[in-house]
């Protein structure tokens, strides 16, 4: 319904924020890292948005980058999760890092969000792993260079690579990109590394 919404914070509290839009604030809930990416009330902000309509409610979700919002839809996706425990799930590992414990097996990680118990954050292991699987499975490779490139890269390098999977990008942007960073990096630098330069 609504691609993104910006504006000024008129109310900001755990789990939520108000922005208000051509005279109408929209109650918008969201994740502990866009709150603290938004500001205090009195701030303009731009959140991305995903409408949650159920026969008795509509309920708006906002996200100040895109990455989160993607990372929402992949979590909601998986079987038994839903908006809140997506959020809950957001809040305890922004995007970057859950893409990383997806990448490798990470469960334990994911468990320590509010609400997850081990059964659901297996799921969302298995489940979002085995999309960027298929990913790479389905993805070409554009020659026999580039394969050899990616076979022959550090751990730390993979691990970013099939996180940047996991958040959508495809195999070969984010190996483009990933050529560029400084190999002394952690996974999880190179993979912010990779979303500044993919945006």
């Amino acid at each position: 319904m609504f691609y993104s919404l910006t504006g000024q914070i008129v109310a900001s509290e755990i789990g939520f924020i108000a922005i208000s839009c051509g005279g109408v604030a929209f109650r918008v809930q969201t994740s502990v890292t866009t709150l603290k990416n938004c500001g205090s009330i009195g701030s303009v902000a731009t959140v991305y948005t995903y409408t949650s309509v159920k026969e008795d409610a509509i309920e708006l979700f906002g996200f100040s980058t895109k990455e989160e919002l993607e990372c929402f839809k992949q979590l909601i996706s998986v079987n038994g999760v839903g908006p809140k425990a997506a959020i809950s799930v957001l809040s305890e590992l922004p995007p970057a890092k859950l893409a990383l414990c997806v990448a490798s097996g990470d469960a334990a990680s994911i468990k320590k969000a509010q609400g997850i118990g081990p059964k659901i954050a297996q799921r969302i292991v298995l489940e979002l792993k085995d999309k960027m699987m298929k990913s790479i499975g389905s993805a070409p490779l554009s020659d026999e260079a580039d394969h050899v490139g990616v076979m022959s890269a550090s751990v730390s390098t993979q691990e970013a690579l099939e996180a940047l999977l996991v958040l959508g990008y495809s195999r070969q942007e984010a190996s483009k990109v990933l050529a560029k960073a400084d190999e002394t990096l952690t996974a999880e630098e190179k993979i912010k590394f990779a979303l500044k330069n993919l945006i």
